[in-house]
Parts: structure tokens; sequence; C-alpha cells
């Protein structure tokens, strides 16, 4: 069962990732011209979406992100903050990707680690984590009508993936204390600006089919 020092670790990280990942939803839909509606539904979806499938992957019934205040009142918050200060937000677009990272950080580590307090099996743990990392971002994209981010930007899943191996490792070593945690989550975080700075993708394609047939 899990103990209070993990449910700590938990809401902190649910929290920075909910709040983060809200502005990022409301972002993309001032951009779509979305109205107020609009805005809310893709920062909820984009906050709550991949911890709601983690819950649902695990059997954590019903999805904090539905039944806890704390989540909905800064999934909320994010995209409110969007949708009045939006000019601001947007003028620190620089830092969007900064933003989006800590939330792929804080999700991949609070994923996992529900996944291994609930005694799920270590292959199961990391595939949570790396869904609740991603599914957010996946759920805003697809209602936004564009290609979802993870499957078009620099190295998005792999940073998520290897934070989730380091917490499924340190569970299945009796090492998981909040210093593996937050050591995950700088993990997750470095490797994605990493990324992001030197501009690194997963390998695609040579040619098109159709310079294939010329």
């Amino acid at each position: 069962m899990p103990t209070p020092s993990y449910h700590s670790a938990q809401l902190a990280l649910d929290l920075v990732g909910v709040f983060v990942f809200a502005l990022s939803g409301g972002l993309v839909a001032v951009k779509k011209g979305l109205d107020l509606f609009g805005v809310l539904a893709l920062a909820v979806a984009a906050a709550l979406g991949g911890g709601i499938l983690r819950d649902l992957l695990i059997g954590a019934i019903p999805p904090v992100g539905i039944s806890d205040w704390r989540l909905l009142t800064a999934a909320g918050l994010g995209g409110l903050v969007t949708f009045l200060y939006h000019p601001g937000v947007e003028r620190i677009g620089r830092f969007v990707r900064v933003l989006d990272a800590v939330g792929l950080a804080a999700f991949a580590v609070a994923g996992s680690l529900k996944s291994v307090t609930f005694g799920m099996p270590p292959i199961t743990s990391v595939i949570v984590g790396l869904s609740t990392a991603v599914g957010g971002g996946v759920i805003r994209d697809v209602l936004a009508g564009q290609v979802p981010e993870v499957l078009r930007r620099e190295l998005y899943a792999l940073p998520a993936m290897l934070g989730s191996i380091v917490v499924v490792l340190a569970g299945e070593l009796g090492a998981l204390d909040d210093w593996v945690l937050w050591g995950a989550v700088a993990l997750v975080f470095g490797l994605r600006m990493v990324a992001v700075r030197l501009d690194l993708n997963a390998p695609r394609p040579l040619r098109t089919g159709q310079q294939q047939r010329k």
C-alpha cells in the first residue's frame, strides 16, 4: 500500500503536471481561435487526460482527475490564466516547451509511481508512466485537429520512458525514496530539454514514397 510519503509526492507531481499541461492546452486552443469553453476544454483535456488514462489502466476508480477538487481546480486555473493573459503567455513562447518538459517529467514519474504502489507488474508500470506522460498531449492535439506532438517533435516519449524505468527499478530494489522520484523528474526534464536544444529526433524515413518513385 502507498505510504504517506508516496501520497505527498504523488500529489505534488500531479499538481505540477496538471497546471503546466493546462497552460499548454490553453495556448493551443487560443492559437486555434477557440472561445472560453474551447480554451478550458483543451486545457482540462491536456491536464487531466493522462492521469485519467493512468487510473483506468490500473483500476483506480474513479480517476482522481474527476474526483479530486485540487486537480480539477489546478486544471481550470491553468486554462483560465491562459484565456485571460494569453498575450503575456505567448510572449514567453520560448518557455512553452520548458513548461511542457516539466509536465512530461512530472507525469511520467507520477504515473509509474502510482502504478508501482498499486502493485502492478514492472512492464505495466513503465507503460502506465509513459501513457500518463503523453496521453493528455495526444488528446489535446487530436481535439485541436493537429498531429500529436509526440509524433512530430524532438525526442519526447523516450525521456518519459526512461524516467518511468528509473522509478520502476527503484521500486523493485526497495529504494523508492523522494530523492529518487525527484531525480527521475530531473532526468526526464533534462533529456527533453537537451533534445529540444540539439533538435534530436527519432529516425525518420530517408525518402518519401513520392521521392522513391522519382
